[in-house]
């Protein structure tokens, strides 16, 4: 399946049934009164979170979503049937912006999450309603409420714990290759990764998803590459991995390259928790480990940590470790959803 993070729709809600003129008109009742029926809602249109879905390439051929209209009011006081709710199902992690681009009208984020996005016209209302004591035969009727109608743009952002940073050829492809069972297209040239890719790791029977997006290279951040397209796939995940090609000569400067466009494209992205690792270590001699690694610390001033996607080494040291982090986001996470359930775990 083709992925697509990226769509743009017209939504219309249905507008209502209109209200009926009617009298009853009986054979010993030839002056009856009347009974014109209301008219029945439009149809709503709702957007539905659901599992199962990781791309938004349904909507490349079909854009266009209108829910049906009410029916109209009938005679003997009949209101007419109103329209079923139009429900579009998206992914886990979409957004949902109006059409400037910059206004959020929803954020997706859990299964099971339903937003009525554009309310149905209301039925009108048969001349029955307006009979009164002093006015015994109205002709009056109102029209059913007109639908509400918009422009969306639809951009999903990938739901992981963990993401995946590096310039092209990092060996990001190849370490979520050898730390879950995703398969991605693995290759001795840069960009071989054009979409991201997501994997489920399993560490000490517990398990967490990790994004890898294609490199980034200098100038990502205004649009250079592919890496401002698909930088917010990374904006949710709890910590960030740093692979840094041991086989190139400024190690240093590969980091700050990338720590650079990470700051221009968003100040919150740049300051989550991030391990740095010297990869493809298994191709370099005791003393290159030494020396780039020293060189590597001094740029990001944290550890770094020695690893090889192809052999191996270091990654389940370095997949546990980000374990702990995670547990620590989810933590925070339930806090924040429930924040008064702490108060009742030292109740006898």
């Amino acid at each position: 399946m083709k992925f697509l993070d990226e769509a743009k729709i017209y939504i219309r809600s249905g507008d209502g049934g209109k209200g009926c003129m009617s009298f009853r008109r009986e054979k010993f009742i030839p002056l009856g009164g009347p009974d014109g029926g209301n008219g029945g809602r439009g149809g709503s249109v709702i957007i539905e979170c659901v599992s199962g879905l990781n791309t938004l390439i349904d909507f490349r051929y079909q854009q266009h979503f209108k829910a049906k209209k009410g029916e109209h009011g009938m005679g003997s006081n009949c209101t007419g049937q109103s329209a079923e709710d139009l429900v579009i199902q998206l992914p886990v992690g979409t957004q949902v912006f109006a059409e400037d681009k910059e206004t959020l009208i929803a954020d997706l984020t859990r299964p099971g999450q339903r937003i009525v996005i554009a309310e149905g016209g209301k039925g009108g209302l048969g001349n029955a309603c307006f009979k009164t004591s002093t006015h015994q035969s109205p002709r009056i009727t109102t029209p059913g409420g007109e639908g509400e109608e918009a422009w969306l743009w639809l951009r999903l952002k990938l739901m992981s714990d963990a993401g995946l940073l590096g310039l092209p050829n990092a060996g990001k492809s190849t370490f979520l290759a050898a730390s879950s069972r995703a398969k991605p297209k693995i290759a001795d040239y840069p960009f071989t990764t054009l979409a991201p890719q997501l994997g489920v790791v399993y560490v000490d029977n517990q398990e967490f998803v990790l994004a890898d997006i294609p490199g980034l290279i200098e100038g990502a951040s205004e649009g250079v590459g592919l890496g401002l397209k698909f930088l917010g796939h990374v904006e949710r995940a709890g910590i960030l991995l740093h692979l840094v090609d041991g086989t190139q000569e400024d190690v240093a400067g590969a980091y700050k390259t990338i720590r650079k466009e990470l700051k221009k494209y968003s100040a919150e992205l740049a300051a989550k928790p991030e391990l740095v690792a010297l990869n493809k270590c298994d191709a370099l001699t005791e003393e290159e480990i030494k020396e780039k690694s020293a060189a590597l610390k001094k740029a990001c001033k944290t550890k770094v940590w020695h690893m090889s996607g192809v052999s191996g080494e270091g990654v389940p040291e370095i997949l546990r470790e980000m374990m702990k982090t995670i547990s620590v986001e989810r933590a925070k996470a339930v806090e924040q959803q429930f924040p008064t359930q702490s108060r009742f775990t030292d109740a006898p």
